[in-house]
């Protein structure tokens, strides 16, 4: 089987400005929607579950490894994607899902997570100790999230060579991982990753795995996660400064199979995704943008839909989703600070996008599938759609996209994933190559 991942490593560091973006999302539209634009490209598609969203009991969305595996499947069938081009991959694996309990009840529950997605058939392993746990320093030193990332290690090479796939397993280490979703306090100015830092991350992280007899996988860490000062809150989006991270980029030069992994790059524009993969963080993960970009066509439909259908029979969506957040808070409470009337913003409109955490209720879909089928039976005028949706709009008008109203969701999405098919899979790789540091000779 052809390893996918492997190979845009492989002519990474061959010298080819090319890269690839990991979808970290498990909501089905916007897996739709990512299958779709993977069609187009002529592409792999690379998706990420995150501890958050799918763990051994379920995490929030209800999904074990195997039920995510089998819904991306599914869609993948329908859409007539073959799976031998998806890559699978597991964000953040470790105790992270379990930081209130002691840290030995948190490993324990981390070695099951990380059991789960390998026997699933997932073959990129994100391994995230940076965490501390109840009990633990905070921050933890890198001598213990290498300790810690070495025993999970050991699991998941255990359950892999148990289903006959451990060569297939890719792993990324790190230890100046971004919170995962986004920052919970609004940002200050960010720092790169100091050179030394990283350094020192992958030597200790070398010798953890050697302490435990797996020097032998270091050919399989394929990344290194480190803060290339690049990061979303509720209101703000700190962009990338490549001038920032000249040294930092130095840090590869021995390193002849280790790209950068990038977190967070949600709402970057296209040309700063682009210098991301130019200097070498060849992974670009999206997670929040995406739902993000979904809400925002879904309140344009419910927009268009206050229009066109009577008080009675309207979904009531965006009504529906504040109240539930209303009655459920826990998902961004403790995020978003500030007057009632700012948190009554930022929950509909933040980029962290906490809201994305109430799509799976019940009542909310509901209203979903209400405005659905209320549009569906109508033909949208174009004005409407020009109104509120004016790049799908475009693209009616152009006779590229139908104004049916999934059709146009769908097509919102894409647009988040656009720039990081632009930056990941230049036209002219021919006349863009890279130096060990990341510099460009055009």
């Amino acid at each position: 089987m052809v390893n996918h991942l492997w190979n845009t490593i492989r002519e990474h560091k061959a010298g080819k400005a090319v890269g690839i973006y990991a979808v970290c999302s498990a909501h089905p539209a916007v897996l739709e929607a990512s299958i779709l634009q993977a069609l187009e490209d002529d592409s792999y598609l690379l998706i990420e579950a995150t501890s958050n969203q799918v763990d051994q009991f379920g995490g929030y969305t209800g999904m074990r490894p195997v039920d995510f595996r089998e819904l991306v499947f599914a869609l993948a069938d329908d859409l007539g994607f073959a799976r031998d081009r998806l890559v699978l991959g597991g964000d953040h694996l470790g105790p992270n899902r379990w930081q209130k309990l002691d840290a030995e009840e948190a490993m324990l529950n981390a070695e099951g997570l990380v059991r789960a997605y390998v026997e699933a058939g997932y073959t990129k392993i994100h391994l995230d100790c940076s965490m501390s746990c109840a009990g633990d320093p905070a921050p933890l030193g890198d001598d213990l999230v290498a300790e810690r990332t070495a025993r999970l290690l050991r699991v998941a090479e255990d359950a892999a060579q148990a289903s006959g796939r451990a060569d297939d397993i890719l792993y990324v280490i790190g230890t100046e991982v971004p919170v995962p979703g986004g920052a919970h306090e609004t940002l200050g100015d960010l720092v790169p990753t100091s050179p030394d830092a990283a350094r020192a991350t992958l030597e200790r992280h070398r010798q953890a795995f050697a302490d435990v007899a797996l020097d032998n996988i270091w050919p399989r860490i394929i990344a290194l996660v480190v803060q290339p000062a690049v990061e979303f809150d509720h209101l703000r989006v700190i962009d990338y400064h490549r001038a920032g991270t000249v040294d930092l980029r130095r840090v590869l030069d021995n390193e002849p199979g280790l790209v950068f992994e990038a977190h967070s790059t949600d709402y970057q524009e296209t040309a700063r995704l682009t210098e991301l993969v130019e200097d070498h963080w060849a992974i670009l993960k999206v997670g929040p943008g995406l739902t993000f970009a979904m809400r925002q066509g879904l309140f344009a439909l419910a927009n268009i839909e206050d229009e066109l259908v009577p008080a009675a029979d309207r979904s009531n969506l965006i009504e529906v989703l504040e109240r539930r957040m209303l009655e459920k808070p826990g998902y961004w409470e403790g995020y978003y600070e500030g007057t009632p009337e700012q948190q009554r913003i930022a929950r509909r409109f933040s980029y962290s996008d906490r809201l994305r955490y109430y799509w799976p209720d019940e009542d909310v879909v509901a209203a979903e599938s209400r405005l659905y089928d209320n549009l569906s039976h109508l033909e949208i005028p174009l004005p409407l759609i020009s109104q509120y949706m004016p790049d799908q709009y475009a693209r009616v008008r152009a006779g590229k996209l139908r104004p049916h109203p999934r059709d146009l969701i769908l097509d919102a999405i894409r647009d988040s994933l656009r720039p990081y098919s632009q930056a990941c899979f230049p036209a002219e790789n021919s006349d863009v190559s890279l130096t060990p540091t990341g510099a460009l000779h055009v």
